[in-house]
């Protein structure tokens, strides 16, 4: 019986990991590779339907953008 808990067990935490994208950044991680892309004052990140948010600098100029799962940037208007 030992066997089968175990196995239960481990096709639990599979099932737990498939639902979490591989690819999840922390918000330090974020803030990082958006510095890296030219990004500056970077505030206000949040987890949102959209994926993450944030308000930024470029070129001077205020934007907002929307980093999805897969941790593409995309700025919105």
């Amino acid at each position: 019986m030992q066997k089968a808990t175990l196995s239960h067990l481990i096709l639990a935490l599979a099932i737990a990991a498939g639902a979490m994208p591989a690819n999840a950044l922390t918000q330090d991680e974020l803030v990082a590779k958006l510095q890296a892309a030219g990004y500056g004052n970077i505030s206000d990140v949040k987890s949102t339907a959209e994926g993450m948010t944030a308000k930024a600098m470029k070129n001077g100029k205020p934007v907002r953008l929307v980093i999805d799962s897969s941790g593409q940037v995309k700025e919105q208007d």
